[in-house]
Protein backbone atom coordinates (compact mmCIF):
# COMPACT_ATOMS: atom_id res chain seq x y z
CA UNK A 1 0.00 0.00 0.00
CA UNK A 2 1.34 3.21 -1.16
CA UNK A 3 0.61 7.09 -1.61
CA UNK A 4 -0.38 6.71 -5.33
CA UNK A 5 -2.91 3.55 -3.75
CA UNK A 6 -4.63 5.80 -1.33
CA UNK A 7 -4.89 8.52 -3.91
CA UNK A 8 -6.84 6.20 -6.73
CA UNK A 9 -9.07 5.02 -3.98
CA UNK A 10 -10.00 8.09 -2.73
CA UNK A 11 -10.83 9.42 -6.20
CA UNK A 12 -13.14 6.04 -6.96
CA UNK A 13 -14.94 6.59 -3.81
CA UNK A 14 -15.38 10.50 -4.59
CA UNK A 15 -16.63 9.79 -8.52
CA UNK A 16 -18.61 6.81 -7.80
CA UNK A 17 -17.12 4.56 -10.67
CA UNK A 18 -14.11 3.42 -11.91
CA UNK A 19 -14.86 4.85 -15.64
CA UNK A 20 -15.38 8.39 -13.88
CA UNK A 21 -12.18 7.95 -11.88
CA UNK A 22 -9.85 7.23 -14.58
CA UNK A 23 -10.94 9.76 -16.94
CA UNK A 24 -9.88 12.11 -13.68
CA UNK A 25 -6.64 10.72 -12.78
CA UNK A 26 -6.08 10.37 -16.79
CA UNK A 27 -5.10 7.18 -16.37
CA UNK A 28 -6.40 3.67 -18.27
CA UNK A 29 -9.10 2.18 -16.36
CA UNK A 30 -7.90 -1.67 -17.06
CA UNK A 31 -4.92 -0.16 -15.06
CA UNK A 32 -6.90 1.58 -12.16
CA UNK A 33 -8.56 -1.28 -11.65
CA UNK A 34 -5.58 -3.43 -10.71
CA UNK A 35 -4.76 -0.87 -8.94
CA UNK A 36 -7.78 -1.01 -6.44
CA UNK A 37 -7.47 -4.88 -6.79
CA UNK A 38 -3.61 -4.89 -5.72
CA UNK A 39 -4.56 -2.76 -2.73
CA UNK A 40 -7.24 -5.25 -1.44
CA UNK A 41 -5.26 -8.06 -1.93
CA UNK A 42 -2.18 -6.44 -0.03
CA UNK A 43 -4.72 -5.60 2.80
CA UNK A 44 -6.82 -9.28 2.03
CA UNK A 45 -10.14 -7.30 2.58
CA UNK A 46 -12.93 -6.42 0.02
CA UNK A 47 -13.37 -2.54 -0.10
CA UNK A 48 -16.01 -2.07 -2.61
CA UNK A 49 -19.27 -3.52 -3.07
CA UNK A 50 -19.43 -3.52 -6.88
CA UNK A 51 -22.83 -2.38 -8.80
CA UNK A 52 -24.34 -2.35 -12.03
CA UNK A 53 -23.18 1.65 -12.28
CA UNK A 54 -22.55 2.72 -8.96
CA UNK A 55 -19.82 1.43 -6.47
CA UNK A 56 -20.12 1.13 -2.65
CA UNK A 57 -17.96 0.73 0.16
CA UNK A 58 -17.92 -2.54 2.87
CA UNK A 59 -17.25 -1.76 6.38
CA UNK A 60 -13.64 -2.11 5.81
CA UNK A 61 -13.80 0.41 2.76
CA UNK A 62 -15.68 3.27 5.07
CA UNK A 63 -12.54 2.73 7.58
CA UNK A 64 -9.91 3.26 4.52
CA UNK A 65 -11.57 5.84 3.28
CA UNK A 66 -11.58 8.02 6.49
CA UNK A 67 -7.80 7.09 7.25
CA UNK A 68 -6.79 7.66 3.74
CA UNK A 69 -8.04 10.57 3.79
CA UNK A 70 -6.17 11.81 6.85
CA UNK A 71 -2.96 10.22 5.86
CA UNK A 72 -3.15 12.28 2.10
CA UNK A 73 -3.80 15.37 4.69
CA UNK A 74 -0.69 14.60 6.81
CA UNK A 75 1.39 14.45 3.57
CA UNK A 76 -0.08 17.68 2.25
CA UNK A 77 0.32 19.51 5.59
CA UNK A 78 4.53 18.02 5.88
CA UNK A 79 5.25 19.47 2.32
CA UNK A 80 2.89 23.02 3.81
CA UNK A 81 4.97 22.94 6.98
CA UNK A 82 8.39 22.61 5.26
CA UNK A 83 7.13 26.28 3.60
CA UNK A 84 7.25 27.64 7.16
CA UNK A 85 10.02 25.68 9.19
CA UNK A 86 12.77 28.70 9.12
CA UNK A 87 10.61 31.77 9.68
CA UNK A 88 7.44 31.18 10.36
CA UNK A 89 5.82 34.52 8.25
CA UNK A 90 5.29 32.23 5.25
CA UNK A 91 2.94 28.85 5.65
CA UNK A 92 -0.13 27.43 6.71
CA UNK A 93 -2.08 27.12 9.58
CA UNK A 94 -4.12 24.20 10.32
CA UNK A 95 -6.59 25.09 12.88
CA UNK A 96 -9.65 23.11 14.05
CA UNK A 97 -12.11 25.02 15.96
CA UNK A 98 -15.87 24.68 17.30
CA UNK A 99 -18.36 26.86 14.94
CA UNK A 100 -19.55 28.41 18.66
CA UNK A 101 -16.94 31.14 18.17
CA UNK A 102 -17.90 34.91 18.45
CA UNK A 103 -16.94 37.71 16.56
CA UNK A 104 -15.09 39.45 19.73
CA UNK A 105 -12.84 36.38 20.07
CA UNK A 106 -11.82 36.13 16.13
CA UNK A 107 -11.25 39.34 16.03
CA UNK A 108 -8.60 39.47 19.48
CA UNK A 109 -7.31 36.39 18.29
CA UNK A 110 -7.11 35.70 14.57
CA UNK A 111 -7.03 39.55 13.39
CA UNK A 112 -4.25 40.81 15.89
CA UNK A 113 -2.11 37.76 14.49
CA UNK A 114 -3.01 38.35 10.93
CA UNK A 115 -1.81 42.26 11.05
CA UNK A 116 1.70 40.76 12.47
CA UNK A 117 1.70 37.88 9.94
CA UNK A 118 -0.28 39.11 6.80
CA UNK A 119 1.49 35.86 4.61
CA UNK A 120 0.53 33.20 6.59
CA UNK A 121 -2.81 31.39 4.89
CA UNK A 122 -5.16 29.07 6.94
CA UNK A 123 -6.71 26.02 7.04
CA UNK A 124 -9.73 25.87 9.23
CA UNK A 125 -11.82 22.51 9.93
CA UNK A 126 -14.80 23.04 11.81
CA UNK A 127 -16.78 20.41 14.47
CA UNK A 128 -17.64 20.31 17.86
CA UNK A 129 -15.28 20.31 20.40
CA UNK A 130 -14.74 15.72 20.33
CA UNK A 131 -13.97 16.25 16.70
CA UNK A 132 -11.66 18.57 16.97
CA UNK A 133 -9.98 16.36 19.13
CA UNK A 134 -10.27 14.16 16.62
CA UNK A 135 -8.07 15.79 13.87
CA UNK A 136 -5.89 17.05 16.74
CA UNK A 137 -4.94 12.93 17.33
CA UNK A 138 -4.88 12.20 13.72
CA UNK A 139 -2.56 15.30 13.32
CA UNK A 140 -4.47 16.74 10.68
CA UNK A 141 -4.60 19.58 12.39
CA UNK A 142 -1.76 21.26 15.18
CA UNK A 143 -4.07 24.04 17.02
CA UNK A 144 -7.69 23.44 17.97
CA UNK A 145 -10.53 25.69 19.94
CA UNK A 146 -12.61 23.85 21.92
CA UNK A 147 -14.89 24.29 24.84
CA UNK A 148 -15.00 22.83 28.49
CA UNK A 149 -15.93 20.11 29.21
CA UNK A 150 -13.46 17.56 27.62
CA UNK A 151 -10.54 14.73 28.27
CA UNK A 152 -7.24 16.72 28.85
CA UNK A 153 -5.17 13.38 28.56
CA UNK A 154 -2.38 13.70 25.94
CA UNK A 155 -3.20 17.53 25.43
CA UNK A 156 -1.48 20.97 26.40
CA UNK A 157 -4.74 23.24 27.50
CA UNK A 158 -4.95 27.35 27.32
CA UNK A 159 -8.01 28.25 28.84
CA UNK A 160 -9.54 31.54 28.07
CA UNK A 161 -11.80 33.80 30.53
CA UNK A 162 -14.20 31.70 32.01
CA UNK A 163 -18.08 32.60 31.15
CA UNK A 164 -21.26 32.22 32.61
CA UNK A 165 -24.03 30.14 31.06
CA UNK A 166 -27.44 32.52 29.80
CA UNK A 167 -31.22 31.14 29.61
CA UNK A 168 -32.30 32.66 26.03
CA UNK A 169 -35.61 33.14 25.77
CA UNK A 170 -38.69 34.88 23.79
CA UNK A 171 -41.50 35.24 26.07
CA UNK A 172 -41.53 34.71 29.60
CA UNK A 173 -43.50 36.72 32.45
CA UNK A 174 -41.59 34.83 35.09
CA UNK A 175 -38.33 35.60 33.70
CA UNK A 176 -38.92 38.85 32.61
CA UNK A 177 -39.72 40.26 36.41
CA UNK A 178 -36.36 38.99 37.30
CA UNK A 179 -33.31 41.10 36.92
CA UNK A 180 -30.04 40.15 34.61
CA UNK A 181 -29.34 37.22 37.02
CA UNK A 182 -31.45 34.25 37.50
CA UNK A 183 -31.53 31.00 39.46
CA UNK A 184 -32.00 27.53 39.04
CA UNK A 185 -34.86 27.42 40.89
CA UNK A 186 -36.16 29.99 38.09
CA UNK A 187 -36.28 27.56 35.61
CA UNK A 188 -37.76 24.84 37.39
CA UNK A 189 -40.70 23.31 35.33
CA UNK A 190 -39.03 25.93 32.20
CA UNK A 191 -39.04 23.74 29.21
CA UNK A 192 -35.27 23.86 28.44
CA UNK A 193 -33.37 23.39 25.10
CA UNK A 194 -29.82 22.49 25.41
CA UNK A 195 -26.74 21.60 24.05
CA UNK A 196 -25.47 17.30 24.06
CA UNK A 197 -22.24 17.73 25.67
CA UNK A 198 -23.64 20.27 28.61
CA UNK A 199 -26.47 17.87 29.94
CA UNK A 200 -24.47 15.89 32.44
CA UNK A 201 -23.51 19.34 33.92
CA UNK A 202 -26.69 21.35 33.68
CA UNK A 203 -28.40 18.73 34.90
CA UNK A 204 -25.83 18.04 37.71
CA UNK A 205 -26.37 21.38 38.82
CA UNK A 206 -30.06 20.79 38.89
CA UNK A 207 -30.35 18.60 41.03
CA UNK A 208 -28.06 19.81 43.41
CA UNK A 209 -30.75 22.18 44.49
CA UNK A 210 -33.19 19.21 44.29
CA UNK A 211 -34.52 20.81 40.66
CA UNK A 212 -35.57 18.01 38.14
CA UNK A 213 -34.76 19.88 34.62
CA UNK A 214 -37.00 19.48 32.38
CA UNK A 215 -35.13 18.93 29.23
CA UNK A 216 -37.32 19.85 26.48
CA UNK A 217 -34.57 19.07 23.41
CA UNK A 218 -30.95 18.53 23.53
CA UNK A 219 -28.91 19.01 20.05
CA UNK A 220 -25.51 19.57 19.30
CA UNK A 221 -25.02 23.40 18.13
CA UNK A 222 -25.40 26.29 20.38
CA UNK A 223 -26.55 28.03 17.48
CA UNK A 224 -29.75 25.40 16.96
CA UNK A 225 -30.82 25.65 20.74
CA UNK A 226 -31.14 29.70 20.19
CA UNK A 227 -32.77 28.93 17.06
CA UNK A 228 -35.47 26.80 18.77
CA UNK A 229 -35.60 29.21 22.04
CA UNK A 230 -36.46 32.22 19.19
CA UNK A 231 -39.43 30.61 18.00
CA UNK A 232 -40.46 30.11 21.68
CA UNK A 233 -40.19 27.24 21.86
CA UNK A 234 -37.94 27.06 25.44
CA UNK A 235 -35.58 28.65 26.92
CA UNK A 236 -31.91 28.03 26.01
CA UNK A 237 -29.13 27.37 27.96
CA UNK A 238 -26.03 28.57 26.35
CA UNK A 239 -22.53 29.97 27.03
CA UNK A 240 -22.75 33.78 27.02
CA UNK A 241 -20.12 34.29 23.83
CA UNK A 242 -22.62 31.94 22.11
CA UNK A 243 -25.52 34.63 22.38
CA UNK A 244 -24.79 36.57 19.21
CA UNK A 245 -24.55 33.93 17.10
CA UNK A 246 -27.50 34.18 15.49
CA UNK A 247 -29.57 36.55 13.93
CA UNK A 248 -32.16 35.98 16.94
CA UNK A 249 -34.03 39.50 17.50
CA UNK A 250 -36.85 38.00 19.34
CA UNK A 251 -34.78 36.62 22.32
CA UNK A 252 -33.84 38.03 25.70
CA UNK A 253 -30.76 36.67 27.69
CA UNK A 254 -30.63 36.01 31.77
CA UNK A 255 -27.08 34.97 33.23
CA UNK A 256 -27.61 31.83 35.27
CA UNK A 257 -26.49 32.71 38.84
CA UNK A 258 -24.83 29.00 39.73
CA UNK A 259 -20.58 28.43 40.13
CA UNK A 260 -21.77 24.78 38.28
CA UNK A 261 -22.77 26.46 34.90
CA UNK A 262 -19.44 28.35 33.49
CA UNK A 263 -17.37 26.90 30.16
CA UNK A 264 -14.31 27.91 28.87
CA UNK A 265 -13.10 28.05 25.16
CA UNK A 266 -9.71 26.73 25.10
CA UNK A 267 -6.58 26.05 22.87
CA UNK A 268 -5.22 22.95 22.90
CA UNK A 269 -2.43 21.03 21.37
CA UNK A 270 -0.92 17.64 21.86
CA UNK A 271 1.87 16.65 24.31
CA UNK A 272 5.12 16.25 23.13
CA UNK A 273 4.37 17.66 19.50
CA UNK A 274 6.69 19.67 17.41
CA UNK A 275 4.52 22.54 16.63
CA UNK A 276 5.39 24.04 13.04
CA UNK A 277 6.78 27.52 13.72
CA UNK A 278 3.65 29.00 12.34
CA UNK A 279 1.27 27.29 14.92
CA UNK A 280 3.86 28.14 17.81
CA UNK A 281 3.89 32.27 16.72
CA UNK A 282 -0.35 31.52 17.00
CA UNK A 283 0.20 30.23 20.28
CA UNK A 284 2.18 32.86 21.75
CA UNK A 285 0.34 35.73 20.25
CA UNK A 286 -3.08 34.14 22.14
CA UNK A 287 -0.91 34.21 25.65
Amino acid sequence: MDIKQLLYFITVVNEGNITAAARKLHIAQPALSNHIKNLEDDLDVKLFHRGPRKITLTEAGEILYTKANNILELKNSIRKELEDSKSGFKGTLKIGTISAIDADFLENTFLRFHKKYNNIKYEVYEGITPEIINLLFSRVIEVGIVRTPFDKTGLNTHYLEMEPMIAAYKEDNDLDKINSKISIKDLDGKPLIIYRRFENIIVSAFQKLDVNPYIFCINDDSRTSLLWANTGLGVAIVPMSSKNLVLANNLKFKIIDNESLFSQVSIITLEDSNLSTVATNFIDNIK
